[in-house]
């Protein structure tokens, strides 16, 4: 029988391979049979991931993967940003069997940017991150970078991250090759840059108008006829202002509100 923890280690896995997307719904029932277990063991894995962000549940709705908002795509990024960083900052040397591991991480990577499964290259690629960690002698933060991995790859999904694969794979490579170099400074500014570029690479807004779908949508018609939206446009005895062009969003605004 499937355990608990086998069940929630396949859905990050699927998380991570883009094959599960953001708001997807999780079935209890459906997913007892897929695993040939109880609900209870369902429900216990889908507790696990609630309590990683990985999914949530409503009593509408059920189980289902989280879509986080941009406020937390922000957050989980910086979150990253300092562990990565950190784990690097605090790096003295890096022995000869982690480097030979991380090379054989990219070797992988590049075989699947060759390939035609976009899942495996997905999962490749963000698991390089936690196959650094590991790699680096810490399992409790290359668990919480496989959490936090998952999280930016439904961000990238959500948010329809132009972040270019093979620019990933040739980023984690410098990185590998500046620690083989004992070059420690220089990789964590690489890994700076890295996670910089992934995360402008998002289709995020520097503020976002809450009102925007319904300040566009309650705008008035111009239709040029009588009725209100006549109503709104000046008389022929007055001069228009030369700033409230029909197009001029002002105009709107100041008609709504």
């Amino acid at each position: 029988m499937t355990s608990a923890t086998e069940i929630s280690n396949r859905i990050i896995e699927a998380v991570m391979a883009q094959k599960l997307a953001p708001g997807s719904r999780l079935g209890e029932q459906q997913l007892a049979m897929l695993f040939d277990c109880s609900r209870t063991i369902v429900r216990e894995a889908l507790t696990r991931l609630s309590t990683r962000g990985i999914v949530t549940v409503s009593a509408r709705r059920g189980w289902y993967v989280i879509e986080p908002s941009e406020d937390e795509a922000r957050e989980a990024f910086e979150a990253r940003r300092v562990i990565e960083l950190g784990l690097l900052h605090q790096l003295k040397t890096v022995d000869k069997a982690a480097v030979r591991k991380l090379r054989a991480h990219l070797q992988r990577e590049k075989a699947a940017l060759a390939g035609t499964d976009v899942g495996a290259r997905s999962f490749l690629l963000g698991d390089f991150h936690v196959c650094l960690a590991e790699c680096l002698g810490n399992g409790l933060l290359a668990d919480t970078l496989r959490d936090f991995t998952a999280r930016t790859t439904l961000i990238a999904m959500l948010y329809q991250s132009s972040h270019d694969a093979a620019q990933s794979c040739e980023d984690h490579v410098r990185i590998v090759e500046a620690l083989e170099a004992g070059d420690i400074a220089r990789a964590e500014s690489l890994m700076a840059e890295h996670i910089g570029s992934v995360q402008s690479a998002l289709r995020l807004q520097a503020s976002p108008d809450p009102l925007e779908h319904l300040r566009s949508a309650l705008a008035p018609v111009r239709t040029g006829r009588g009725g209100a939206a006549a109503a709104a446009a000046p008389s022929s005895s007055e001069s228009p202002s030369p700033a409230a062009s029909p197009g001029d969003a002002s105009t709107y605004l100041g008609a709504l509100l």
